[in-house]
């Protein structure tokens, strides 16, 4: 009987190796089969995106290709001399903190119309011709820009050939006997022209004194939603310098323990909207002073201010695009891009 049991084991025992050699066989037949299939759909797969990439490189468009190959190669400066990023991680834009080459394909590839607001009221028509002949040098170049001048006196306008895509519009508005009332009006004026026309006519505006001149490039680097510029006499001062309204009853006021960077009031931007309600803002609040009897320590610049302050710009450019030559040249200032021309203001103002 224990003879018979152990030739039963036995033959159960080779059975079941027999199984799983056949089990075994099956699995490594299947795995085979699934890497050869898994080859062919390869080769299939990889011919026909051949084909297709060909065929979407064939199309892509030379601006397309362009940029891709500028991405191979970006090289930024890394600079620790200078704050590059603000608290709320809005760029500060220096010099070799972008790529201009990338950029411009990106803001040509969407079409983007740039607005250059200017006033020339009263004498202040003298700098015209200067400004747009150093603008068709250096701003915006390749782009396509509308100069939006605002003057009393139209007659007064130079006749200076544009390049193609740049047009100069000249809009007639009236003069105000202080240049105090001049300045502040600015916010106004840009306000109702760009509910009216700006919006119909470019994408972004960059809003400028007339008395500048560009000196250096000045590019689509500047655009944002909404930007400020660093005021040349205090990017390095501390916040207790700030020439900041400090009076409580004015709109304008800032208090003593606010304030992240002090603006310059002849250089600020963004989109058509976004430019409508920082005008819209500071000449409400003018306004409201006015009826109160009350003008800003520095008029349109203080109410500037004090809108960035509750409302931050998404870029700040560097003293580099709005500097003055008067305070030397500091070594962390590696271009000038446009520089305030010298004047003799008791000339051009109130005359």
């Amino acid at each position: 009987m224990a003879d018979c049991e152990e030739v039963f084991f036995a033959a159960d025992e080779r059975c079941s190796r027999r199984k799983c050699f056949y089990l075994l066989l099956c699995v490594v037949a299947l795995f085979l089969l699934s890497f050869c299939w898994y080859g062919v759909r390869r080769t299939a797969l990889c011919s026909h995106m051949a084909i297709f990439c060909s065929s979407q490189t064939s199309t892509r468009s030379s601006e397309d290709a362009f940029q891709l190959d500028l991405m191979k190669d970006v090289s930024l400066e890394r600079r620790t001399d200078v704050l590059m990023m603000t608290p709320w991680l809005a760029p500060i834009v220096w010099n070799g903190s972008y790529n201009i080459d990338i950029l411009n394909a990106q803001f040509h590839q969407r079409h983007v119309r740039i607005g250059l607001t200017v006033f020339a009221i009263k004498k202040y028509t003298v700098f015209m011709k200067t400004f747009i002949e150093t603008a068709e040098k250096f701003f915006m170049v390749g782009h396509k820009v509308n100069y939006y001048v605002f003057t009393d006196r139209v007659k007064e306008m130079p006749n200076i050939s544009l390049a193609d895509g740049r047009q100069l519009v000249v809009l007639e508005v009236p003069s105000y006997k202080r240049w105090q009332e001049v300045s502040m009006r600015r916010m106004e004026m840009i306000r109702d022209h760009s509910s009216k026309r700006f919006i119909n006519e470019v994408d972004y505006l960059v809003c400028v004194d007339v008395d500048i001149k560009f000196t250096d490039e000045v590019g689509v680097e500047i655009l944002s939603d909404v930007f400020g510029t660093l005021h040349p006499r205090y990017f390095r001062a501390p916040r207790e310098r700030f020439t900041y309204e400090r009076r409580k009853a004015s709109a304008a006021y800032i208090p003593p323990d606010e304030g992240d960077f002090y603006y310059a009031g002849g250089y600020f931007g963004g989109t058509v909207e976004e430019v409508y309600m920082l005008t819209s803002f500071c000449h409400s609040e003018m306004m409201t002073d006015k009826g109160n009897n009350i003008e800003a320590i520095w008029h349109d610049k203080s109410y500037l201010n004090k809108y960035f302050l509750y409302h931050k710009p998404t870029k700040v450019l560097s003293p580099e695009y709005l500097w003055d030559n008067n305070m030397g040249v500091p070594e962390v200032l590696k271009r000038r891009r446009s520089v305030i021309v010298p004047k003799n203001y008791n000339a051009v103002r109130n005359r």
